[in-house]
């Protein structure tokens, strides 16, 4: 793609700013069509605990938290949703979700990656599904989330073999077998591209692979220079494996009682970029950028290869489909999830191009500003037009696919006050305003989750960020959870309130919310 692609997008921002951060302030849930799914989510080793029972076995998330690299906590207690999950149910009623977004433990159900179902795991899927299901509340599944069984990265390296693409297939299968009558919207892997970058570039995620000098946190195994590529290369292939399984064994079976006529479709991390100024370079830069983080997923799925900018500055690092896989790859998927929650300037870094040795990162030529804020536990800034921005390109540059917004949301310390939440309040007002003007705007949107449903152990900050809307008190043996005022303000918008800032804000002098603030003192 040319680099007017940018400046059609700062012309997109500069409008908005003009207008004001979100031009859609004052709406209602009726503002939005009928079959529009408004849920929250989770994941797995996030916030189900016990992870030492009932033949569960560790995955590659476990060993990165044991090793000490998420603040000194783990998820063997996490929120305990696997003995707590028909409370959490309940909270779920009473906040008004339609749709509840949550992951399968592969580990959990499959030991050891392959052979074997673990009958345990299998029954707890099995109540959860049946839970929501009997409570009016639709599972939307994410297969994997970050935890690869360590027993297949222990065997021969994960997503770096070949060999992940049939066990992740016959993983896939167990799952569609025995949950695909009652779940109708698959994910097969969460984020792949900062995956990929986080764990096998950068060193800061599980597996925790990268190589010098661009590990962010050492590590003594990895190549940084190629190991993204193969991943990803390896994920879209177990990807489009996957969804042609479901295609042509479960949406086509026809039993005595009815096709599962489900959808499958992969969730992408979206950052919202603009070019740091409106000269051609960094517009240039922006492209790439985008090439990088989003067509080297989108650019596959629609096109069957790799952009050109991607293949031009990797070179013989990127792998190469066949003419049989770039087939399989194009069109295996029936909507995109976009997980967005920060924007980021960007600016052109081509000298980088003249080192020999690169990472994904200096590949792109395309140096992104403010990477700061994802790494500390402050709150993200409120930008909700970037997501607008984010839309807009899945709409112009990418076919306009159906979306799921699947995770968004604020961050907070997690000793914040439950009474003080008006920063995550004002977030999913603005934002899922931006959603409502897409809408409007043209953008095939089909749903909005918000991240998280309860204060999860989190990927780079363990506990000591949270993003939930209901707190869990980790100081209580039973784990109790409390709303916070986000939780009111999104249960009152899902039952019909008109919303505007100034009334969301407003709720907190609310005397209907529970009254917990001695539980942060």
């Amino acid at each position: 793609m040319e680099s007017h692609t940018c400046l059609t997008l700062v012309f997109f921002v500069l409008v908005n700013l003009a207008v004001g951060v979100l031009s859609t302030d004052n709406y209602s849930r009726h503002d939005f069509p009928v079959d529009f799914v408004f849920g929250s989510g989770t994941s797995a080793y996030q916030v189900e605990g016990a992870a030492n029972e009932d033949g569960r076995t560790p995955s590659i998330w476990d060993t990165f938290a044991h090793a000490g690299f998420a603040r000194g906590g783990n998820g063997d207690v996490a929120c305990d949703t696997y003995h707590k999950y028909k409370e959490d149910v309940q909270l779920m009623v009473e906040t008004g979700l339609d749709a509840y977004r949550f992951s399968i433990s592969w580990s959990r159900l499959i030991p050891n990656g392959r052979g074997p179902v673990n009958p345990k795991g299998l029954q707890y899927y099995n109540n959860l599904i049946n839970e929501l299901i009997r409570n009016g509340i639709q599972p939307h599944v994410t297969l994997h989330n970050y935890d690869l069984p360590q027993a297949l990265e222990d065997e021969y390296e994960g997503w770096l073999s070949r060999q992940v693409i049939k066990d992740f297939t016959n993983y896939a299968d167990v799952c569609f077998r025995e949950f695909g009558d009652r779940v109708k919207y698959w994910t097969t892997v969460n984020e792949p591209n900062i995956f990929a970058v986080g764990s096998y570039d950068q060193g800061i995620s599980p597996p925790k692979r990268c190589s010098p000098p661009f590990c962010v946190i050492e590590s003594t195994k990895g190549n940084s220079t190629f190991e993204p590529y193969l991943v990803v290369h390896h994920i879209l292939l177990a990807h489009s494996s996957a969804v042609r399984l479901y295609r042509r064994k479960y949406r086509r079976l026809v039993t005595l009682q009815e096709e599962q006529n489900g959808f499958v479709g992969i969730s992408i991390y979206a950052f919202g970029s603009v070019p740091q100024t409106n000269t051609e370079k960094d517009r240039a830069a922006c492209q790439r950028f985008h090439d990088f983080y989003l067509g080297w997923i989108m650019e596959p799925l629609l096109h069957g290869d790799y952009p050109d900018s991607m293949k031009a500055n990797a070179g013989a690092r990127i792998p190469s489909f066949t003419s049989r896989e770039s087939e399989q790859v194009k069109g295996s998927y029936d909507f995109i999830g976009i997980i967005h929650y920060i924007k980021l300037n960007v600016t052109d870094n081509s000298d980088v191009l003249k080192t020999e040795l690169r990472d994904f990162i200096a590949d792109s030529a395309a140096k992104p500003l403010g990477t700061e804020d994802i790494f500390v536990a402050n709150e993200y800034p409120f930008t909700p037009w970037a997501l607008g921005e984010v839309l807009e390109t899945f709409k112009t540059l990418y076919g306009n696919p159906p979306i799921f917004i699947h995770e968004n949301g604020q961050r907070t310390l997690s000793n914040a006050s439950l009474h003080h939440d008006e920063s995550r309040v004002k977030y999913l007002h603005g934002y899922i305003g931006t959603v409502l003007d897409s809408l409007r705007n043209g953008s095939n949107m089909k749903g909005y989750f918000a991240w998280s449903f309860i204060d999860a152990f989190e990927l780079l900050d363990g506990y000591e960020s949270i993003y939930g809307l209901y707190y869990v008190d980790r100081n209580d043996p039973e784990l109790r959870r409390y709303p916070k005022l986000s939780a009111k303000w999104y249960s009152q918008f899902l039952k019909g309130t008109r919303s505007s800032l100034v009334g969301a804000i407003e709720l907190n002098n609310d005397s209907s919310l529970v009254s917990v603030g001695h539980l942060l003192q």
